[in-house]
């Protein structure tokens, strides 16, 4: 083999190109099992975004379930999940286009089972002894005023929604009993997250098919419920973080611990059917946790309180469904991207059933993660997944450094996970060094970890991601002179505070962060219209604190290059977000791009958008830091580059 060829970092020529990540990277995001057929949501940016209804059959046959025209997705909470449910042939879908829950019988269209006009649905479930769909709706009938969430019955046939619950901000989860009998939900109220405090409540069905007898089962203010589930017996099994970490219990006449460990069995609910467990029998549940920086998958036995791994090479798992002996899950490893996995119980093997179009590389051009932990203050760490630069055709030049990317994700109650993703390696096959930051508030370390951004929102996020830099600085991994922090939604914010606040990164990319904290307050949608208070403090209160970190206010401090990423139809952050830090930029002088994407919202979906907004990025970085490409990509038009 040839030697590698000496060259700058960032200027390596590498075959994971922006056009095979955006048109070539589908995602799976739901399961459902219908008898021995799987259902999948696969989201297709090469389709504009469309999320498309997958069904594999017992026989190994693979089709798409619905006609080309829908785009099965909800925006309740503007975030959605959990959009479809089944009776066995018949699908019940919530259609994007104009959010009406549909009847797809297979031999002819589907037709609208709900009203049109401004009512949303979300969390579907088939309630087969009262043929009909219990979800969650969000009504946005009364202008100025929050939507309406309640808990409704859809009827299956011509006839009015009926109402199971109301009164609280929220409510998730709808899980019928297998007998029928009984429905288990969650709610909670502003300000909390479902990651903060939610309730876990049951009831009765009566012969109306309204609920009686409602009890609440578990919860609180200050206590975590995730994903209720009934087993085949009747039995009503849990997720709590009570003890500080999201373990299993599971409720009779009061809940008890099934298996109790510093570990994260739960994570947050930032969607709709989320699924970190399968009842598989009455005595046999199939789960995956997480703990120190790693994921693993394994079964719980309730009757003896044991847990025991499953000794499986995949680093990320979610959708978790089980059913007679076969569990199915959608996994990832660090060296390949999600895919629909089938294990089988009794034989203790696995096969994957289903990859989405993506594209396959040479393992010698993929980094993988290096969970590392680097000193914040205090005697405490902070977390992260650090990625070397790797590509078998090249090498730095003689003494220099590779520059750093850091990776700011969004949430920002979420976390980074060490799975494939190309947009990573994007980076690193290029020459240039990533670490993605689970800075202080991401999931995954355990409740007192996640409330330690309580407060602190702009402040020990920002810490974290200039004191993993500094540790691979100080560690000679990278270059202290070139590094460059990027992140999107909260993430963006974090961006922008340590690209305001301090002066440790030469450059930095905003995708539809957060500029001014006031600005979102007081346009926000209703999921996420408290969470500020938390994390930052009440307001009007403490609005001392929402113009102080708010980088928009402090511009005089921004002495760097950055570039913006906006999505013109993004309700969570709006485009005026980004627009008044482009202006502030402009005013002084400083370089600066602004990107923006007709028909996105709150993420990116379409393929050319994605492509566009990462060889922008690129291009941008090549331009302030001063580093030659490979690529040939579009120029972006850069305002006061000569500044730089």
């Amino acid at each position: 083999m040839p030697s590698p060829t000496k060259a700058p970092f960032g200027s390596w020529k590498s075959p994971i190109t922006s056009d095979t990540i955006a048109y070539g990277t589908d995602l799976l995001v739901e399961l459902a099992l219908q008898g021995n057929d799987v259902f999948w949501i696969e989201s297709r940016a090469r389709e504009k975004g469309r999320r498309v209804l997958m069904r594999r059959r017992e026989s190994g046959e693979i089709s798409e379930v619905l006609p080309a025209t829908y785009n099965v997705r909800t925006t309740v909470h503007e975030y959605g999940g959990s959009c479809f449910a089944l009776d066995g042939d018949v699908v019940y879908f919530s259609n994007f286009q104009d959010q009406r829950i549909y009847r797809f019988e297979g031999y002819k269209e589907p037709f609208p089972i709900t009203p049109s006009g401004t009512l949303r649905y979300a969390d579907l479930r088939f309630d087969s002894k009262r043929n009909r769909i219990i979800c969650v709706r969000e009504d946005h009938s009364i202008l100025g005023h929050e939507p309406m969430n309640t808990l409704m019955a859809v009827p299956c046939q011509d006839s009015e929604s009926i109402l199971l619950a109301e009164g609280n901000d929220f409510y998730s989860s709808p899980r019928v009993s297998p007998d029928g009998s009984h429905l288990a939900w969650l709610t909670w109220n502003h300000p909390n997250m479902p990651w903060d405090g939610t309730e876990l409540f049951v009831g009765e069905f009566n012969s109306q098919g309204l609920i009686a007898n409602q009890v609440k089962v578990a919860g609180g203010p200050n206590e975590s419920i995730f994903q209720p589930e009934w087993s085949p017996d009747g039995r009503l099994y849990f997720v709590s973080d009570r003890t500080g970490w999201w373990n299993l219990y599971c409720w009779q006449k009061s809940p008890e611990p099934i298996y109790q460990m510093p570990a994260e069995f739960g994570v947050p609910q930032w969607v709709f059917g989320m699924s970190t467990y399968a009842i598989e029998s009455e005595d046999r549940i199939i789960c995956s946790y997480s703990q120190n920086q790693a994921n693993h998958l394994a079964t719980i036995t309730p009757s003896k309180r044991t847990l025991d791994d499953l000794p499986l090479e995949f680093s990320d798992y979610a959708a978790l469904k089980a059913h007679d002996g076969h569990v199915y899950f959608i996994a990832s490893s660090s060296t390949s991207k999600g895919a629909l996995i089938h294990l089988d119980l009794t034989k203790m093997r696995h096969e994957i059933l289903y990859r989405p179009k993506t594209p396959q590389f040479d393992p010698r051009y993929i980094s993988v993660a290096e969970p590392i932990q680097f000193p914040r203050s205090g005697e405490s760490k902070a977390y992260g997944f650090y990625y070397s630069p790797k590509n078998p055709d090249y090498e730095g030049l003689e003494g220099e450094r590779p520059p750093l990317l850091v990776m700011s994700h969004g949430g920002p109650t979420g976390a980074a996970q060490s799975g494939l993703a190309f947009g990573i390696q994007f980076w690193t096959s290029r020459g240039i060094a990533v670490l993605d930051v689970n800075y202080r508030g991401s999931a995954g370390f355990g409740r007192a970890y996640r409330e330690q951004l309580n407060g602190q929102w702009g402040v020990v996020d920002v810490d974290d991601c200039i004191n993993g830099a500094r540790y691979l600085s100080e560690t000679e991994k990278v270059d202290s002179k070139r590094l460059i922090i990027t992140g999107g939604s909260a993430g963006g914010y974090t961006t922008l505070c340590a690209l305001t606040f301090r002066s440790v990164f030469s450059a930095g990319a905003s995708y539809y962060g957060i500029s001014d904290l006031e600005a979102l307050e007081k346009d926000s949608h209703k999921f996420e219209s408290k969470y500020s208070h938390r994390l930052i403090g009440p307001y009007p209160e403490r609005r001392d604190l929402y113009r102080e970190r708010s980088p928009i206010n402090h511009v005089e401090k921004l002495s760097c290059p950055i570039i913006f990423f906006q999505g013109l139809e993004d309700k969570v952050v709006p485009p005026n977000q980004a627009e008044l830090m482009v202006n502030a930029l402009r005013a002084k002088k400083l370089p600066v791009a602004y990107l923006t994407f007709e028909g996105e919202q709150h993420g990116f979906r379409r393929a050319e958008n994605i492509k566009r907004s990462l060889d922008s990025e690129f291009y941008f970085y090549s331009k302030v830091i001063g580093f030659p490409i490979a690529d040939r990509i579009d120029p972006v038009q850069i305002e006061n580059l000569s500044a730089s």
